[in-house]
């Protein structure tokens, strides 16, 4: 216990310790990485021999390193290595009550170990403490991935998870955005435990109409059709997508208002009446409304095969803390006590997910990386989750550039945020170093020489755990 809280404080206190001292305090800049090969996302290009210059945290110029006259505080060979914008993972959780906010606390700083210098944040029951993470981050007053978040999430009467919105009736829509706006959240979030279709369509509509930006779970007593058109921006998850490539996708939908089914019961048909016609009408309406869709193939993977795979000996266990792994015991418990033909269809579901992942890249509909990490998402660990879900992407069959752009580049673009996500002049400096190139093998992504995030330069948790 010790030893890992030491490595954490580490992680959270480093700061430019690991680059030279400084050559000169009237310099141009605050630091210049040199010689280093940057990844263009955008592109796809290779960009050799490079120098990025840096001050107060933008990317203030990109040269040819051998035509470098300017000068900066601090400098970083980067011969041989490769420079990237820092990774986003784009769907996170902090969550399990006040006795485990400094467990989920501890979490910043293995994202930034990861080189994870964005999270998208999905909701739970710690929104005032992740708003004062929040600002103390933005403000340099504590270090970890800048967080965007949806607050609490909204859903229906009696909603499963702690500190969500819900939504009882037509009336209670506009105080739940209002409260979200009075506290500045940076997007909308609904979940489907409890939501009515009809009030379910109804909040989508009233964040539209405010130009929110929506996402989230879909009941499945709304069809895909329903869902984009009122102006759902995001699909979290891949159960709602499939169930549109089903031919009987109307009659699913009709048999859950009725009660003749529910969710889980109705999976097994949804993978038996897949269509392809109905997939190539699901991909284009999600193509042409410019819907993002958040596969998070690795935790479906990781809870699927829960009554096979030992986790015991999972290096990041070491990291948890008793607290989160307690968390855990729901849904290990629910995997070993569910039936043989559950266990089935999960498995089923998993090979399903995956070969619709490509299908949905090949037709051109917007994918975003996201890990699902946090409590209660059993052995899906903060941090290098997120390169587990990007080696998941490629494995797939999307290339390793399409992966890596599901990360950064697509975040950036699907909050609208300017300035950051690329490696361009006037962008936000969150920057990672790798060791290789991730474009010939996804997993150098967890090669990680350096991290920069808000002028400070970070190690990998690899270099950390061999510190003296």
């Amino acid at each position: 216990m010790k030893k890992r809280l030491l490595l954490l404080l580490t992680l959270a206190i480093l700061s430019c310790k690991n680059t030279p001292e400084p050559l000169d305090k009237d310099s141009d800049f605050d630091l210049a990485i040199t010689n280093i090969e940057i990844i263009d996302l955008e592109k796809g290009d290779l960009l050799q021999n490079k120098t990025v210059f840096i001050k107060n945290d933008l990317i203030s110029a990109i040269s040819d390193s051998q035509s470098n006259t300017s000068t900066a505080t601090q400098v970083i060979d980067g011969t041989g290595k490769f420079l990237l914008p820092g990774f986003w993972d784009n769907h996170v959780h902090f969550r399990g009550g006040d006795s485990l906010i400094s467990a989920n606390k501890n979490f910043l700083a293995l994202f930034l170990a990861n080189g994870i210098t964005t999270l998208r944040e999905c909701g739970g029951d710690m929104t005032s403490t992740i708003l004062d993470w929040q600002q103390k981050i933005a403000n340099k007053q504590l270090a970890g991935p800048t967080i965007y978040t949806s607050g609490p999430k909204l859903d229906g009467k009696n909603a499963r998870w702690e500190g969500s919105l819900e939504i009882a009736s037509e009336e209670d829509i506009a105080p739940a955005l209002d409260s979200l706006q009075l506290l500045e959240t940076d997007f909308v979030k609904l979940y489907d435990s409890k939501f009515t279709g009809e009030l379910y369509l109804k909040t989508i509509k009233a964040a539209e109409k405010r130009k929110l930006i929506s996402s989230g779970h879909m009941p499945f007593s709304v069809t895909l059709e329903e869902t984009t058109a009122a102006g759902m921006d995001g699909i979290e998850h891949l159960y709602y997508v499939l169930k549109a490539c089903s031919a009987e996708e109307d009659a699913i939908t009709k048999d859950i208002i009725a009660g003749k089914t529910s969710f889980w019961a109705s999976l097994d048909r949804v993978m038996h009446t897949y269509n392809k016609e109905s997939a190539k009408t699901a991909f284009a309406t999600l193509k042409s409304r410019d819907v993002y869709v958040i596969p998070t193939l690795h935790i479906n993977h990781t809870l699927s095969y829960l009554d096979e795979e030992n986790h015991d000996k999972d290096e990041y266990l070491y990291y948890m803390g008793d607290g989160i792994t307690k968390t855990y015991e729901g849904r290990i418990k629910s995997a070993l006590n569910a039936s043989a033909a559950v266990v089935k269809t999960r498995k089923q579901l998993d090979s399903a997910f995956v070969s619709l992942v490509k299908n949905l890249q090949d037709n051109k509909v917007k994918l975003l990386a996201g890990s699902d990490c946090g409590a209660f998402n059993s052995y899906v660990y903060p941090g290098i989750s997120l390169h587990q879900e990007l080696k998941a992407l490629v494995k797939a069959g999307l290339s390793p550039l399409q992966a890596l752009q599901t990360s950064a580049l697509n975040g950036a673009k699907f909050l609208k945020k300017e300035n950051i996500g690329s490696i361009k002049e006037n962008y936000k400096a969150d920057l990672v170093i790798l060791n290789a190139n991730p474009l010939e093998n996804i997993d150098e992504t967890k090669n990680i020489n350096l991290v920069i995030k808000n002028g400070k330069v970070f190690k990998s948790l690899e270099q950390l755990k061999t510190t003296p």
